[in-house]
């Protein structure tokens, strides 16, 4: 996603030339193996744990940490082990990201007024998702190994409530849906104001 909006709009000649099929194959696959080596790390580890009872853990979906709190074992390394993992991979997505959108903010200041803001507007959403799915995420996945109280309600938002924003995040980058809010806001405000 960042590279694509780097192509886009710093070099948006070129776009088609850069970013054709087997450019996308090859982000995509190495997207999935990254995620797939990430995600076989914790369960080959966690698998071969000897579990006693009881069998419930006291979070909203199945995660590694608490599956861990049930082996019968010290599972001291493998939560370092977990926990390292988790850290690289946040971290390092994150920081990339970062990277890309600054190397793109910085080259807006070479553009013109109405250019900057149409750029702005095509990074605003993705930044805008970014930020809200990392920041929960870098919460839960990069403290230490101790479960704090607000951890459940952190995976709640990153899991149920960031993937029902998104569709509005980027829904309001269309000119229509942006034309309709503001006449329904409008007219809402118009009404506020007979009513007093």
């Amino acid at each position: 996603m960042a590279y694509d909006s780097y192509v886009a709009i710093c070099k948006p000649l070129h776009y088609m030339t850069i970013m054709d099929r087997e450019r996308c194959n090859k982000l995509l696959l190495g997207t999935w193996l990254g995620r797939f080596v990430h995600t076989v790390i914790p369960v080959s580890l966690v698998v071969q744990l000897p579990f006693c009872c009881p069998n419930e853990i006291d979070y909203y979906f199945c995660d590694v940490h608490p599956v861990l709190k049930l082996a019968c074992m010290d599972t001291h390394l493998i939560r370092g082990i977990v926990t390292t993992n988790r850290g690289t991979i946040t971290l390092g997505s994150f920081v990339t990201l970062l990277i890309s959108y600054t190397v793109i903010l910085v080259s807006l200041r070479t553009q013109s007024t109405e250019g900057r803001c149409k750029d702005l507007s095509t990074c605003g959403a993705p930044i805008t998702v970014v930020i809200i799915f990392f920041g929960p995420c870098t919460f839960t996945y990069m403290h230490a190994d101790i479960t704090f109280t607000e951890d459940k309600m952190v995976a709640v938002f990153y899991t149920i409530i960031k993937p029902m924003l998104n569709p509005v995040i980027y829904t309001l980058r269309n000119a229509e849906v942006k034309n309709g809010m503001r006449n329904l806001w409008g007219r809402k405000v118009y009404k506020e104001a007979q009513g007093k």
